[in-house]
């Protein structure tokens, strides 16, 4: 699986341009962006709603009223990251768009760059070897992703919706999704292994959970709700309940599903 990960890998580098930032002060003149981790994605995005939701909405598609452009698909004033830092740093002259306070660390400038690069990523950009027809049938059969995810109000409830998950994810992403998805996994997903006073015990995926209750969901889609003073044990499994692919699906397999799902987004 390295080939499929290093081909990918080195096809996002030329979409989202280079590693290497300028240092603080001045306008950047490298090609890239060494603050591109998700920990600095979701520093930017606090950035943004506190700062520029103001003009360009919480949802960063602009404000014709005011000017501010749409910033989640192809900008138009910057093609690279470094553009981007740029006229956040300096500002555009004749225009509303102003340059951030002088003493703003150039890492929350490039933080901000992070959060505006994940909204914009072009699928044009992105030539992926798979094949998103074959890819939809192995969704559908051989992978069977459908039994426990959810397209276009079709499939299974147990994961995640995916009707949209090429906005969300990118190939990389994806990857890592299919071949190791206990990497990383939202709470959301985690499951619950619960026995009450009486018990009785029961699993199922974390629905809610606060201080006094807990709502869990079994394999056959039944919630559960308990007042946590009524169960005797609780037990957090926070591993994915999704399967590993490396060994059921061959490489060719694996690019073919990553173009389908990465496909998979609204519609123009």
């Amino acid at each position: 699986m390295s080939s499929i990960s290093t081909q990918i890998k080195h096809l996002l580098a030329i979409a989202t341009y280079g590693l290497l930032f300028a240092a603080s002060g001045s306008n950047a003149e490298d090609a890239g962006n060494l603050y591109n981790t998700r920990f600095d994605i979701n520093a930017g995005l606090k950035y943004f709603e506190r700062q520029c939701s103001r003009c360009h909405g919480f949802d960063a598609k602009g404000n014709d009223e005011t000017g501010a452009p749409d910033l989640t698909g192809r900008l138009s004033r910057a093609s690279s990251d470094v553009g981007i830092f740029n006229i956040i740093r300096t500002g555009v002259p004749g225009t509303a768009m102003l340059p951030v306070a002088a003493d703003l660390p150039d890492s929350q400038v490039w933080q901000l760059v992070a959060y505006i690069g994940s909204l914009s990523t072009d699928p044009a950009n992105i030539d992926l070897p798979g094949s998103v027809v074959a890819g939809s049938r192995l969704f559908a059969n051989k992978g069977d992703c459908n039994s426990c995810h959810m397209i276009d109000g079709q499939g299974g409830r147990l994961g995640p919706d995916l009707s949209r998950v090429g906005e969300r994810r990118n190939p990389e992403e994806l990857l890592t999704d299919i071949l190791d998805p206990h990497q990383e996994v939202a709470p959301r997903w985690w499951t619950m292994r619960v026995t009450d006073n009486e018990g009785v015990t029961r699993e199922g995926l974390r629905m809610n959970e606060d201080s006094f209750s807990l709502r869990i969901m079994d394999a056959e889609s039944n919630l559960w709700s308990y007042p946590k003073r009524q169960l005797a044990s609780i037990e957090r499994v926070e591993e994915s309940t999704m399967p590993s692919y490396t060994q059921t699906l061959s490489d060719s397999e694996v690019d073919d599903l990553v173009a389908y799902l990465f496909s998979l987004r609204k519609e123009n």
